[in-house]
């Protein structure tokens, strides 16, 4: 069984139609969506907005509905170079951005894991970056271009939108040896839930902004008008390419 994750309702925009045999679940504060998609069985939840939420959910899925395999879609602020609006983003490894507990530990690093970034599941991972691929030309539109970058993903507790606030971002990242290509508010902390218990995780983020002071005027309309448009595109060759493994 594979778990559909995403924040806001409109990121999942479409799959919920394209189920059969759906039956609603009611767990842990959230409302889970079951049935299947492309001939795998999946169950389809929203994170909500954050990391305490959306491990949360992520941990219902594993303990309540023993999911075997996680996908989080949904959208990202941009901040590596080339990274633009319209581009997807699919996570090699998660960070927490404003994980901090220095001087006992480094900064980044999960105390008492030795961790400072998860790695997605490589064969996710491929399929995720061959789905974008597929449906690259399909849901190309202009302004958009729809390139695929595969890199580094960071997550942490606040909205980021401020050119200021972006680069000190990326700067104490690069100081620790890290690149980040977008931000977002939920990966890092399903990938380490996934990681306590062996689950397979990747995340393909769609970018709606630049993570800059236009951040929060691009995000509403992109979500409704063009992530929902890709997210059901991807997600659907993304459960193809599976099921013919």
């Amino acid at each position: 069984m594979i778990a559909i994750l995403s924040a806001l309702p409109e990121e999942q925009d479409g799959l919920l139609s394209c189920m059969t045999g759906v039956v609603r679940v009611e767990h842990g504060g959230r409302t889970f969506w079951r049935g299947s998609l492309k001939e795998q069985e999946v169950v389809l939840a929203l994170s909500r907005i954050g990391k305490v939420a959306a491990a949360t959910t992520a941990t219902a899925l594993v303990a309540h509905f023993g999911v075997q395999r996680m996908l989080f879609t949904g959208v990202a602020g941009g901040t590596g170079p080339g990274v633009a609006v319209g581009d997807v983003v699919v996570g090699s490894h998660y960070m927490q951005h404003d994980m901090d507990a220095s001087p006992l530990f480094p900064r980044y690093e999960i105390p008492l894991t030795g961790c400072s970034v998860l790695p997605a599941d490589p064969a996710l991972q491929d399929a995720a970056c061959a789905a974008v691929r597929k449906v690259q030309q399909a849901v190309r539109s202009e302004p958009y271009q729809a390139n695929l970058h595969c890199g580094l993903i960071a997550s942490g507790d606040r909205f980021v939108s401020s050119g200021q606030e972006v680069h000190k971002l990326m700067a104490d990242a690069a100081a620790s040896g890290f690149s980040p290509l977008a931000v977002e508010m939920e990966g890092a902390a399903v990938a380490q839930v996934c990681a306590d218990y062996g689950i397979p995780f990747v995340a393909i983020r769609t970018i709606s902004d630049r993570a800059d002071d236009v951040a929060h005027v691009d995000f509403p309309r992109f979500v409704r008008e063009t992530a929902s448009v890709y997210a059901l595109a991807i997600v659907r060759e993304f459960l193809r390419l599976l099921s013919n493994k």
